[in-house]
């Protein structure tokens, strides 16, 4: 394995779906994460995003990619493929 092999990024492909929370004591209701999955291909995350999106019992998705710094496990910042339905704003992710 060359030097480069060991500190080339890795990028992940996420389809993270949301549902709603009740509403608390101060009557606002929330979002929690409900699934998450993990794809080869930006195309396949916003795909499954666009599908899940579309359930009923589905208030939001997102599909993102993030890059994995393989040495530290540190993992950046979501770069956004697509939003759709209610998402948490972005300071919340």
């Amino acid at each position: 394995m060359t030097s480069s092999e060991q500190t080339a990024e890795k990028i992940h492909y996420i389809c993270q779906t949301y549902v709603e929370t009740k509403a608390e004591r101060d009557g606002q209701a929330g979002l929690k994460i409900a699934k998450q999955y993990e794809y080869s291909t930006a195309s396949e995350a916003q795909n499954r995003a666009e599908r899940e999106a579309l359930s009923e019992d589905c208030a939001g998705a997102d599909a993102y990619m993030v890059l994995e710094d393989p040495n530290s496990g540190e993992v950046g910042t979501p770069s956004f493929l697509i939003r759709l339905g209610n998402v948490p704003e972005f300071d919340d992710f």
